[in-house]
């Protein structure tokens, strides 16, 4: 639970022009490193998780194929 002094200091922040601009600013850099065109490249998603991996010294698992007939993301 927030304190009556927290609630009121997000209730500030919420009247904040500078703290709106911030996040305005904040939306329109934003950047997905997995989207390519418009679509999702699962290459550079499944490089990012196998090198992730790798820096946690996760064990890597082995490949089993997925059989389903109706995937939906």
């Amino acid at each position: 639970m927030l304190t009556e002094k927290e609630k009121q200091e997000w209730r500030e922040w919420a009247q904040s022009d500078t703290l709106r601009e911030d996040m305005r600013r904040l939306e329109e850099n934003r950047h997905n490193p997995f989207m390519v065109n418009g679509r999702v490249d699962l290459d550079k998603y499944i490089r990012f998780l196998t090198e992730f991996n790798a820096f946690a010294n996760h064990a890597r698992k082995p490949f089993h194929r997925i059989i389903e007939k109706d995937m939906k993301l």
